[in-house]
């Protein structure tokens, strides 16, 4: 059980979305289930169903987000509930109704995108003047009430987009700091190791192949002892834009050492890690120039195999990088001594 928990808190710890939404979530919960049962009682069956249909959907949506990851759709979802729940809420209980929309604007701010959540309010808002107009006195007392209830909605939902955008660029900033490479833009080793992870976990799940190609710069001390660190620097950084280009949408490149690289192939087999091992080596020797002339690349890569863990993995590929390195550079050697890729280039 601790064991369990621990997990959970570990999950929410790292998935700030899904934490918002069953924060969010449970707070809805306990706050509007005692007044569904109120209204119930009272014999206000339509508040009370609204009050029920919105519980019920707080609740399908946090297990939904728990069970599959997904925070986004639940997180709409939600905001369509929630906002067509306290404007039937507010039209049937008038001013002691509107109550709910203040806490409605914040919720919506945190579950969808600010453009999202200014949409609902605005339409939320013009539901309720529209009603009022058309109804008038069953929602607000006065013209005045309806006024000042507008403005101070208009200010809080003002207010409110510019903290959740704030905090939403704030966050992404602090996210890509977290798993990017600050000098070249490519993903560090925290973000490789968990990738790895969830590519072990999907081969052992689903099926889907995956390889590894692990890369080292040749010669890249020699750049940085005659030209300086500066230019070496620049090395590394047209070297990650080369690669990126050269591969597929779906690879993901990483940094973990200071000329090492590793580029993660989904959805690859042999020949096709043989085929992109070819293509890279020959892009990065044609394409790739140092102050001193052209750059090239050694190569090890390898497969994942059935009950690999994921440091045998890459383990595997780095002693193949080494045995390219030891052979005289600038080639690959990917799975077996046998599987030579790209001999050396020009």
């Amino acid at each position: 059980m601790p064991k369990h928990t621990s997990r959970l808190l570990k999950r929410l710890r790292n998935d700030f979305q899904l934490s918002i939404l069953t924060l969010m979530g449970l707070f809805g919960i306990m706050g509007i289930s005692p007044y569904a049962v109120y209204r119930l009682a009272e014999g206000n069956y339509l508040v009370s169903l609204a009050d029920t249909t919105i519980v019920l959907s707080t609740l399908f949506a946090v297990l939904y987000a728990w069970r599959t990851g997904d925070t986004v759709k639940p997180g709409i979802y939600l905001a369509i509930i929630f906002s067509a729940g306290s404007t039937l809420i507010a039209i049937n209980l008038g001013v002691n109704g509107l109550f709910w929309i203040y806490p409605l604007i914040l919720f919506n701010f945190f579950m969808v995108s600010p453009g999202k959540a200014m949409l609902a309010t605005l339409m939320v808002l013009a539901a309720l003047v529209g009603h009022a107009l058309i109804v008038p006195g069953t929602v607000f007392e006065s013209s005045y009430q309806m006024v000042s209830f507008l403005v101070t909605g208009m200010m809080a939902s003002v207010l409110t987009c510019i903290f959740a955008y704030r905090t939403r660029s704030q966050r992404d900033q602090l996210q890509a700091l977290a798993i990017q490479d600050p000098l070249t833009g490519a993903r560090n080793r925290r973000a490789m190791n968990e990738e790895l992870k969830i590519a072990v976990a999907s081969h052992r799940r689903h099926g889907n192949s995956h390889a590894v190609l692990v890369m080292d710069l040749d010669h890249f001390k020699r750049i940085n002892d005659t030209f300086g660190h500066q230019a070496g620097d620049q090395v590394l950084v047209a070297f990650v834009e080369l690669i990126k280009r050269s591969s597929r949408q779906e690879d993901r490149l990483f940094r973990f050492g200071g000329e090492e690289f590793l580029l993660l192939l989904p959805n690859t087999d042999k020949p096709g890690l043989r085929a992109a091992a070819a293509h890279l080596q020959r892009q990065v020797a044609q394409d790739l120039q140092g102050p001193g002339g052209p750059v090239t690349m050694s190569v090890g890569g390898a497969i994942l195999r059935r009950g690999e863990h994921w440091e045998s993995w890459l383990q595997r590929a780095d002693q193949r990088l080494y045995r390219a390195k030891s052979a005289g550079r600038n080639r690959s050697i990917l799975e077996e001594a046998a599987d030579l890729g790209q001999q050396p280039v020009g």
